[in-house]
């Protein structure tokens, strides 16, 4: 199935998609029947795995049977004949403009974004976000919007500015306030720091 989407790219690309239609007539087993795996390692006798052979998973598996066929046909036209052109043109050829996206939430609670990113912050239960661009100065309260997935959501595009976002609950059922501010510091590559960060923490937790 990979092999058949990484032909489509191919095309897509404007290359040809013919060693990948090969590949996948080569993986075929009997009356030519598509599985499931690939056994992409050195063979393995003692386990009856060789390269490029199956590794006992579903035979057939209906859906790289699919991406076969889809491809054949992709290749004899010459495009992907089944591109959604409404999302093609909105995310490839179209000129809208998208903010990259940072969400906040009670477990996650983000220390800073850059500058432009739209910040999403979100809860389980409505609420009244009462936040301020500018140290208390002035605020703003925006009511939270339904996902419809028990979500509620305030969505604030970050300014190109040194002060940080800062920003507290109403929670509207119980009215009550959350009686803490938040803070969203905006910075210039947040968003590759936090990652890696978080990456760093994930290995000193594996290791």
């Amino acid at each position: 199935m990979l092999t058949g989407e990484r032909g489509h790219y191919e095309i897509a690309a404007g290359r040809d998609a013919g060693p990948y239609l090969r590949a996948l007539e080569h993986f075929a087993q009997g009356m030519g029947l598509i599985p499931e795996q690939i056994w992409d390692a050195p063979n393995l006798p003692s386990r009856h795995l060789r390269f490029g052979g199956p590794t006992g998973a579903a035979v057939p598996l209906l859906w790289a049977h699919a991406e076969y066929v889809k491809l054949q046909r992709s290749a004899a036209d010459g495009t992907i004949f089944d591109r959604i052109d409404a999302a093609y043109d909105r995310y490839v050829a179209g000129n809208g403009q998208r903010h990259a996206m940072e969400v906040w939430k009670g477990n996650r609670q983000v220390p800073a974004a850059a500058p432009g990113t739209l910040l999403r912050i979100q809860a389980s239960a409505p609420f009244l976000l009462h936040w301020t661009s500018d140290a208390w100065q002035h605020a703003s309260d925006t009511r939270s919007r339904a996902m419809g997935v028990w979500i509620e959501f305030v969505d604030i595009v970050l300014p190109h500015q040194d002060a940080p976002i800062q920003f507290t609950f109403l929670w509207v059922e119980e009215h009550r306030w959350e009686g803490k501010d938040y803070t969203v510091a905006i910075q210039a590559h947040a968003g590759t720091r936090i990652r890696r960060a978080r990456y760093d923490t994930y290995a000193r937790n594996v290791v």
